[in-house]
């Protein structure tokens, strides 16, 4: 079994593909446009691309799954700078004095996803 795309719900595809395109680098569709049902961005293979469907619903609670990301250009905490003048938004900070932890922020629709260290602070 071959794991294709993560589905995201979305009240706007387009829009909310846009910004993680932004975030990872990764495009968009070649037919995706705006006010489209579904939009996809295209990982790097063997990584799963991220697939945006409109649902009528909005989100109203934690999500189940989430995201967790590590930088590879960028410090964990430089990357936390760069997503949020994207326009992600800090939701919870689980950083410590030491330097390790995490921190939980919230995409433009309200999707929570992780930022760990990179892998430069790892090494």
């Amino acid at each position: 079994m071959i794991l294709r795309h993560l589905t995201i719900d979305s009240s706007e595809p387009y829009e909310l593909a846009r910004f993680w395109s932004a975030v990872t680098g990764w495009p968009l569709g070649d037919d995706d446009e705006p006010g489209d049902d579904e939009v996809l961005i295209e990982a790097p293979a063997p990584v799963p691309g991220l697939l945006f469907i409109r649902v009528p619903e909005a989100k109203t609670v934690k999500n189940r799954l989430h995201i967790d990301w590590m930088p590879d250009e960028r410090t964990r905490d430089e990357e936390v700078d760069r997503l949020t003048a994207l326009g992600a938004k800090l939701f919870e900070d689980h950083r410590t004095p030491d330097g390790l932890g995490w921190v939980t922020m919230q995409d433009p629709e309200g999707n929570e996803f992780c930022v760990e260290r990179s892998t430069i602070e790892r090494a």
